[in-house]
This record gives C-alpha cells, structure tokens and sequence, in this order.
C-alpha cells in the first residue's frame, strides 16, 4: 500500500495521545478492550521487520507510556503487546502498528496461552 493511501498516514483522521520524533500513539477505533492503544512510526513501514532500530526504541517508549497511562486510568490486571505481520499474520492495516491491549480480569474466562488459542490444536510444529 502507498503512503498516501494508509489511514494512519493520515494524521488528521487519528486522535494522537503520545508522540515522539518517531512515532505516535493513539486509541484503537475498534478496542479489543477499553484502554486499547496502537503505536505506529511516523513514517510509513509496512510491517516490524521494516523498521530501524531507532523506531524500534521510540516505539518502545511510547508502549511504557501507554501502560502507564492505562494503569492510571482503566487498572488493567495485565496486557498484550504485539504486531502482526503480513495477510496471514492476520495484519489488516499496512502501516505497522503494535498493539497494546490491557487485560482484565473475567475478560476472558481462561486467559492462558493468549495467542496460542486461536491456532488448531494438534499441528505438528518445528
């Protein structure tokens, strides 16, 4: 996808909480849960593996922020953090984006595993 065509190149169309030289955060338009934030570079990479290690560490420090934001205002009892990448990674956006999602408790009623759940049981794996 061209830079002109992603919706998180388009700063007027998010609501930026957290910012840096290098990246941004803003809320997640369709939450997973309540506190749920997306932290991107400024300039457009398409998935993690694209990314310099400098955007790996402002990224980084806006992912601290945003807990400490959530934990002050939502009590999150824990959090998911994570990137997909590519169609089959399930990445729908083609701006790297990381999520951060806190947890709470009950939300799901056997946390255990997180990701690992929704893959079918009994694949042999390398």
């Amino acid at each position: 996808m061209k830079k002109e065509h992603c919706i998180f190149c388009q700063r007027d169309a998010i609501k930026i909480v957290f910012e840096n030289d290098l990246a941004v955060a803003f809320w997640d338009i369709h939450p997973v849960n309540k506190g749920h934030l997306l932290v991107i570079p400024k300039d457009h990479k398409e998935d993690f593996f694209d990314l310099s290690d400098d955007e790996l560490l402002a990224i980084k420090e806006l992912i601290f922020k945003g807990k400490e934001l959530t934990d002050k205002n939502f009590k999150a009892d824990g959090y998911n953090i994570g990137t997909n990448v590519g169609k089959y990674g399930g990445q729908t956006v083609r701006h790297c984006h990381f999520h951060l999602i806190p947890r709470y408790i009950g939300d799901d009623p056997k946390p255990a595993g997180g990701i690992r759940k929704i893959l079918v049981k009994g694949q042999e794996l390398i």
